[in-house]
């Protein structure tokens, strides 16, 4: 899993240390922004069960659709994004259990 910076802006907060990247055992695209100083906490996390955004484009609405956009992210940065996802994933440690994942 590789993060990408990313600046995040919301109505009246801008994050220039957000992340963004490609979570190959969820398999998803995933976003973190807004992480709290004092506590670690994000104030924005999209992306926490197994494929919930399938490509980047479902990542971005989402977050357009909470009221974030997203900036300074390189077409460098995207086609690694999407390389990573390309790739065969393994089996999640849930998955080899029979665990359930949702």
């Amino acid at each position: 899993m590789r993060r990408h910076p990313v600046t995040v802006r919301s109505e009246d907060a801008a994050d220039d240390n957000a992340v963004i990247g490609y979570d190959p055992p969820l398999r998803t695209y995933f976003l973190h922004a807004f992480e709290d100083p004092d506590t670690g906490e994000l104030g924005l996390w999209l992306a926490t069960k197994p494929e919930e955004f399938a490509s980047l484009a479902e990542l971005v609405a989402a977050a357009a659709a909470a009221g974030f956009t997203l900036e300074d992210l390189s077409s460098t940065d995207v086609a690694d994004m999407a390389d990573e996802a390309r790739r065969p994933a393994e089996r999640s440690l849930a998955e080899r259990f029979g665990w359930p994942l949702r």
